[in-house]
């Protein structure tokens, strides 16, 4: 017997319908090339979206069509996320820290059909101009005529193209399995993959993403998206901001400015914001430099990568931030896990025994199922001692990558790439990415355990552990330093330090300093990068 309700499509449409009709007041500010703090609404927002759908009918663009941006986060980038997906197209978001190439790659598999940028990528993209094959047009995100001078015929200004286009628009009742989005990884092992999200995935994601338990934005709620929108569509905030109504603080390119980015948290009165782990690190310099705080912040969503011990606890017990350390990637929409809460049961440990489950990257989000496997697809228990290939599954999760005919999906699981343990609470710790996993004697290190011991350290402020060629155990681990304005320690004090946090012999058998630990276009270390680098280097006997 079927259930009696109406089939009622869960589309980015009805999203922006419920925010222009209930929250069409709400502010949204913005950073932007042409304006140093501007100020629109939901409403203006989603009307000129309407503009863009004008726009995409006079050039030809057809259902399902991919419309790509390479764009920092601001009022323009939301409408386009709107305007793009409620046309019927998709919504493609461009990684500007990726490689030219990588880019040239990704914008002809995508066969995207126009090109919208911030200003400052003009000079990026105009040697790339002519190797885009399916590109028509490419639209600057500005109102400054003399950025595209003796470009072309086929480059136009955002506000001149919309400037005469009505903002209604009969927007098409679309199927909740079409696509709407489109993000590609950020290939640090081949050329990017592309992840195609429905507007089912899209809605629901929202929806799980929000729950009071995973991120929890309110409608009061001030939010400020460090995560850029070129990266997973910002961890779906947007669309939540839409379907809450909270007001949103776009940084664009001052993102990568702790100055300005806290000028903005604090003028702004932000109570929420989302980002990687290395703003916060910038961020933390700048406030302890200036003796600043944040009086009206009370959460942090941090992913990317592990939240070092001492940047918690600098947030937590310095600040009053509830530091919620979240987990998910590109071919999950992205969330997995969130640790804003710890569970009941854990409540009466000692402080120490909840820090330790607060630097974990916590519980699945109802939406998300998660299990642990052996090398022979064995599921471990949840024991917090067993680790293993982490496999998920779930309504916002990938089947297979775009443009490939092979499934993505092991026996209906998503081999996630990362080496994980789940504890009796439910609560999942990444311990590695299989790739990283430092294998000395047939036993298995975690650098990334080793990576949170030493950061504890108040003169180690940035650090990578990484597995070396070694001539008797296969590899051991070399610890890489970020050189800063703090004495460089000796191996022997290092060792000191580590004793007690780690097993004896998972200490590093060496210590370098580097000016700069290299990262991914994500923010994330770049141990690929890294080991390259010290290819040279060989282990004393």
């Amino acid at each position: 017997m079927q259930g009696l309700m109406m089939d009622f499509q869960l589309t980015v449409t009805s999203v922006m319908e419920h925010g222009r009709k209930l929250h069409g007041n709400t502010e949204v500010v913005s950073s932007t090339s042409d304006h140093d703090r501007h100020r629109t609404t939901f409403g203006e927002v989603f009307g000129r979206a309407g503009k863009l759908a004008h726009l995409f009918a006079k050039e030809g663009i057809k259902r399902g069509d991919r419309i790509a941006t390479l764009a920092w986060n601001d009022f323009r980038h939301m409408e386009l996320y709107f305007g793009i997906s409620c046309y019927g197209a998709v919504c493609h978001t461009i990684n500007p820290r990726l490689h030219p190439d990588q880019i040239d790659f990704i914008v002809n598999d995508a066969e995207d059909q126009l090109l919208f940028i911030d200003a400052m990528f003009v000079d990026l993209v105009k040697p790339l101009r002519e190797r885009f094959k399916t590109v028509k047009k490419i639209i600057v995100m500005t109102s400054d005529r003399k950025v595209i001078e003796g470009l072309g015929n086929d480059w136009a200004i955002y506000e001149d193209v919309i400037a005469d286009l009505d903002t209604d628009y009969d927007w098409p009742a679309l199927d909740e399995g079409e696509a709407c989005s489109l993000c590609y990884t950020s290939g640090t092992t081949g050329n990017p993959k592309g992840v195609l999200y429905s507007h089912r995935s899209t809605v629901l994601h929202s929806l799980g993403a929000n729950q009071p338990d995973a991120i929890g934005i309110r409608r009061e709620d001030v939010v400020l998206p460090v995560v850029p929108m070129f990266h997973v569509n910002a961890w779906g905030l947007p669309y939540v901001a839409a379907m809450t109504g909270c007001k949103m603080v776009f940084p664009g390119a001052k993102v990568g400015v702790p100055s300005e980015l806290y000028k903005l948290l604090d003028e702004e009165e932000v109570t929420f914001t989302a980002g990687v782990p290395t703003v916060w690190q910038l961020l933390r310099d700048h406030m302890d430099k200036n003796n600043l705080k944040l009086p009206k912040l009370h959460t942090m969503v941090v992913g990317g990568s592990a939240m070092p011990p001492h940047l918690y606890r600098y947030y937590e017990e310095e600040h009053g931030l509830v530091v919620n350390h979240a987990w998910g990637m590109t071919e999950m929409s992205p969330i997995g896990t969130a640790n804003q809460t710890l569970p009941p049961a854990a409540r009466n440990l000692s402080k120490e025994e909840q820090m330790e489950l607060k630097l974990k990257q916590g519980m699945p989000v109802y939406g998300v199922e998660m299990k642990i496997v052996d090398d022979n697809g064995h599921e471990l228990p949840w024991d917090g001692e067993a680790s293993g290939s982490l496999m998920v599954r779930g309504p916002w999760i990938i089947e297979r990558y775009m443009n490939k005919d092979e499934t993505a999906l092991t026996h209906g699981w998503f081999d996630t790439g990362d080496v994980a343990s789940m504890d009796k609470f439910g609560i999942m710790k990444i311990t590695d990415r299989k790739k990283d996993v430092i294998k000395s004697g047939g036993e298995w290190i975690s650098s990334i355990d080793v990576e949170n011991a030493v950061m504890l350290h108040p003169e180690i402020p940035v650090a990578a552990v990484i597995g070396m060629p070694h001539p008797k155990w296969g590899e051991r681990p070399l610890l890489v330093i970020e050189r800063s304005d703090k004495r460089e320690l000796s191996l022997q004090e290092i060792h000191d330090w580590l004793d007690g946090k780690v097993a004896s012999w998972w200490k590093p058998n060496e210590v370098v300093y580097v000016d700069k630990i290299p990262l991914t276009a994500t923010g994330k270390m770049h141990k690929l990068t890294l080991r390259d680098q010290l290819e040279d280097f060989s282990f004393d006997d």
